[in-house]
């Protein structure tokens, strides 16, 4: 795994110089994290197209301030795929990353031609408890998404980067991401989205419910559906060979 930086944006890669006569998976984490939680993805698929993950902005080893509007940080996103040369680029994002893979599916049609979104929605409003357990308590909110976000039928060594992101993210990027997450709403314009695209949700997910992934099934026009049996919202981590398997069948299913 290749660590890289454009433009103040950090990314990771198993392919460099990236292939340019295969598609790129682009990566792109939730609330809280950095792209080493797309590692199994990012190595995993790397036979079967360009992969990078992303830092997004304030985190990791991106430069910057943390970025409170989706659209915003789709922009971020869109222009280090410029700045790169991607070739062909898949937005695939989990929860805050499935809202800007959403926009980025919106915003630049004629750069991303499908998406694949994991454990997310087209509108995420977020608890207040959420919001006051950041700004009183940051160990308690680090302990209740430990628990909230993992599948009780999920081995606790699999989900290790995702705690170690969740206790060391600051608070303020924290309240960043997820009034990002609040104001999300696309449930009026998701319909809107041609291309294809690949949503994955999972049994156990108590963040992002299955039904989320109902709404996107029946609204977008050319959605295809995966549903990961003993997981939870971080789906990526707790079974990645099915979310693997599920994404190279969807990558080769494109023909790109």
């Amino acid at each position: 795994m290749i660590a890289r930086e454009k433009n103040g944006i950090g990314y990771i890669t198993a392919n460099w110089p990236l292939d340019p006569d295969r598609a790129t998976l682009v990566f792109i984490h939730g609330s809280g994290g950095t792209g080493a939680f797309w590692q199994a993805q990012v190595e995993g698929l790397a036979d079967t197209a360009n992969t990078i993950a992303v830092d997004l902005p304030g985190r990791g080893s991106s430069g910057g301030s943390a970025i409170d509007k989706i659209e915003d940080l789709a922009r971020a996103v869109a222009e280090l795929v410029g700045d790169i040369e991607a070739p062909q680029p898949i937005a695939c994002g989990l929860s805050l990353g499935g809202a800007i893979a959403q926009q980025l599916l919106l915003d630049f049609p004629q750069i991303f031609k499908a998406g694949i979104l994991i454990s997310t929605g087209s509108r995420l409003r977020v608890t207040p408890e959420i919001f006051e357990a950041i700004e009183q308590d940051i160990n308690g909110y680090s302990n209740m998404m430990a628990q909230l976000a993992v599948s009780k039928a999920t081995d606790p060594e699999r989900v290790t980067r995702f705690k170690e992101d969740t206790a060391s993210c600051s608070p303020e990027v924290l309240l960043a991401d997820f009034r990002a997450c609040d104001r999300f709403d696309v449930m009026e314009r998701v319909a809107s989205i041609t291309a294809p695209v690949l949503v994955m949700t999972a049994e156990d997910d108590q963040v992002t419910p299955p039904k989320y992934g109902d709404f996107l099934e029946d609204a977008l026009p050319n959605a295809s559906r995966t549903h990961i049996h003993k997981a939870g919202h971080i789906v990526p981590l707790e079974q990645s060979e099915q979310v693997n398997q599920a994404i190279k069948e969807f990558v080769k299913g494109l023909g790109l």
